[in-house]
């Protein structure tokens, strides 16, 4: 009997948005990230956000930009093996890249502690989740220059 191949067609993923307005690439570019020392240490001297975790310390600080921006600091005190900080890495970006939507006017930086490489991916990955909920309930204020108007069309108005 003959064999025959069937070619499935690839799944096409489709985003249904409430503001197409507000959507954020979820790329993750030189501009979301934390590049000079002056970016690290704004983050640093006076963070707005703090959220501590399970080895680890999320600092934020407000940006005044429409996206978020982020910095890793992973230190071979606090993770030895470079092949586990470099994973740790991975992960935390690609959790920010997935959840940066949520992060909107935030410059996070994450700081590593021991014990941190010793975290299986997906508690880590569900560890992430967790943490930027927590950050995102402290949103920053809209910037003075970005005011949205509301328009409220209601008949006792």
């Amino acid at each position: 009997m003959p064999s025959c191949r069937v070619a499935a067609p690839k799944a096409v993923l489709v985003w249904q948005f409430d503001n197409p307005a507000r959507v954020v690439s979820q790329d993750f570019s030189r501009e979301k990230r934390l590049l000079t020392p002056r970016h690290f240490k704004a983050v640093f001297d006076s963070p707005t956000g703090k959220v501590p975790g399970k080895n680890l310390l999320l600092l934020a600080r407000n940006n005044d930009l429409d996206h978020p921006r982020l910095g890793l600091v992973i230190g071979k005190k606090s993770v030895k093996l470079s092949v586990e900080r470099n994973r740790l890495k991975r992960l935390m970006r690609e959790s920010f890249r997935l959840h940066q939507d949520s992060l909107v006017g935030w410059d996070i930086v994450i700081v590593a502690r021991k014990g941190l490489g010793d975290v299986e991916n997906p508690e880590l990955i569900q560890h992430f989740g967790k943490l930027w909920k927590r950050l995102a309930r402290t949103a920053p204020a809209v910037p003075a220059g970005k005011t949205e108007t509301v328009r409220v069309d209601s008949p006792d108005a």
